[in-house]
Formats: structure tokens, sequence, C-alpha cells
């Protein structure tokens, strides 16, 4: 060896260490896709946003909401542990399909529940969209064409309960268009060349063919059948409070109205939520939201023929409509 040289030791790049838990990317609401090549189109799930996180003998499945639910999702946990991968994190969606393919919010809810159903745990299918962590590697800062490169090989063609959420090669538009013929609740849209940012950004965007958003349920009327809901009184935020924004009477089937008013009794309360006075009215804490699809609002601020269309915990779904925040169209 020359004098005055020393042998160089290799440099290995250090590991990233694995994140707990990682605050979702979430997309926006507009009104029509996006064009332009930079943009990539997916389905958009109607189900429970989930990450999962794989470490050796361990599975942790974490919802939008930063709950653990890895005990609700065996089957998810278990095939995510084959994946031929030490640690990873994944990123996606949680549903049941109907006999047509198309992902359900209620039939999940359904197969989730207590009560006996047409679908049990192991029909769940996780449509993974998204890679944030792979073998010591923090991948957030790589962009989303980088991110699926390494996603696709782990999950492309299984046919198991771990799937891959296929980019669509299509016109935003005219995908749009054909996912609003066959049913679907509408489209993604995201950009190719942007790293994965937490919280609502412009770099995902989504276009739903029905108006459909979160509102907290505030009370409820009690149906002329003994035991049942008769309407669901619901609000939208509005600064620090709460917005009365009318009531949702449908969507629901007797059972599920006869749950519904169950639970709600759990929750009663003699100091409403909202400034509302309505004869026969139950009003309840502000704990449960109800995900309601509906075909506009009216002119004093209403929601136009909403219908039910699935429960959750206030604290797992922050995405409640804000009158603050997002002006209602009409």
């Amino acid at each position: 060896m020359a004098r005055g040289t020393s042998k160089k030791t290799p440099q290995v790049p250090p590991s990233d260490l694995m994140p707990a838990r990682i605050e979702p990317c979430v997309a926006m609401l507009v009104d029509k896709p996006p064009e332009g090549p930079d943009w990539a189109f997916e389905v958009k799930w109607d189900g429970y946003r989930l990450a999962v996180h794989v470490a050796p003998g361990r599975v942790r499945i974490i919802t939008r909401g930063g709950y653990d639910w890895t005990s609700r999702f065996p089957s998810i946990a278990a095939e995510s542990q084959q994946l031929g991968h030490a640690t990873m994190i994944l990123d996606g969606e949680a549903v049941v399909l109907d006999d047509k393919g198309r992902s359900d919010f209620g039939l999940l809810q359904r197969a989730l529940g207590r009560k006996p159903s047409m679908h049990d745990p192991s029909e769940i299918f996780f449509f993974a969209f998204d890679l944030l962590y792979l073998d010591g590697r923090d991948l957030r800062r790589l962009p989303l064409l980088e991110r699926r490169r390494l996603l696709e090989p782990i999950v492309a063609g299984r046919d198991g309960v771990v799937r891959l959420s296929e980019e669509v090669e299509a016109d935003g538009e005219e995908f749009f268009r054909i996912a609003c013929e066959h049913g679907l609740e509408g489209i993604v849209a995201k950009h190719r060349g942007r790293p994965y940012h937490s919280g609502r950004r412009p770099d995902w965007l989504k276009i739903k063919c029905a108006r459909r958003d979160s509102f907290v349920i505030v009370g409820y009327e009690p149906s002329t059948v003994p035991g049942a809901v008769g309407r669901l009184l619901l609000a939208a935020r509005k600064g620090e409070g709460l917005v009365y924004v009318g009531g949702c009477g449908t969507g629901w089937t007797y059972q599920e109205s006869m749950k519904l008013r169950e639970l709600l009794d759990e929750i009663c309360t003699d100091q409403p939520a909202v400034a509302l006075r309505r004869k026969g009215a139950v009003f309840t804490r502000p704990v449960l939201v109800a995900e309601a699809e509906y075909r506009a609002w009216t002119q004093d601020g209403k929601l136009r023929h909403p219908s039910f269309k699935g429960l959750r915990e206030i604290a797992d779904d922050p995405g409640v409509f804000d009158l603050s925040t997002r002006w209602p169209r009409k």
C-alpha cells in the first residue's frame, strides 16, 4: 500500500427506523379528473383505510385513526407475513365485494360485526395501493412511480386476501364515466412524481360518482315500529361546533335499524350538540358518525335525499364534513 493512503471502509447506507404509525395521505375531493400523463388512476374502494405493518414475527394493522385492529383482520395479518419481506408497511383498503365485484361498505361492516352475517372475516380483501417502508428503508421520499414499482412484484397477481389495487391506463374522464356506469363509488387520481405526504393533499384526488360524506349523529326520531329508528339527525362541523344539516331516514334494513336504536340509546343526553328543537327527538352525544350518500344541498343548508351507508366512531373518522372549509355544492 502506498505511503499516505489508507484502506477505506465501505459505506453502508444507514437503516431507517420503521415508524410505529404513519398518518395516511388523504385524497382531496374534486369535481372532475385531472388531465395529463403525470396522473395515475385507480378505483375508489369503499371500505376501511388500513396500514399493514409487517415485522419479524409480528403484524400490526392500524386504522386511519390510529387504532390497532389486527385482531379484526386475521386473514390479512396471516397472509401479510407470507409476502417474502421481513419488514414493510402497506397502505391500502380493506373491502368486501358484492356479487358484481364492487366494494360495499355495508357488507364489510356486517362481516366485522358480532351478529351472524352472510360474509365472514375471511372474505375481507386488502387492496394495497402504496408501499411506505420496505426492508429497512423508508420509501415515503420516493415518487409514487418508484413506490409502485417496488410494490407490484410483492402483491401483483395474487389471488389471496392481499391483492394489488391496479392502476388503470385510461383517460381520466373516460375512466370516471365507465366507473359510474358500473355502479362504483368513484375513482382516485394520484400524481406519479410526488413523494408520500401525510394529511389531505392535492397530490391525491378523489372524484365521486355520487356525493357521499360523513356526518355526526346528534340524535334520532323513533320509528312507528317499536324499537327501531325512524330518522337519524345529522350535523356537520363548523368552527369548533356542530350545525344541524338534516335527517336521514333510509338506507338500512329493519334489523340494522334495531341495532342502531340500541347503540344510540346507550349514548342519550339531555344536552343536544346542536341548536335544534324537534318534538319527539332523542338526542345523543356526538360520538358516532354516519356515512351518507345524497344528491345535493338545499338552499337552507340541508342534505337533499340522504341515504345511510354505514357507521363509524368519530375518533376514527376525521373526515366529517366541515362547513368552515368546504362550501356545500347545490
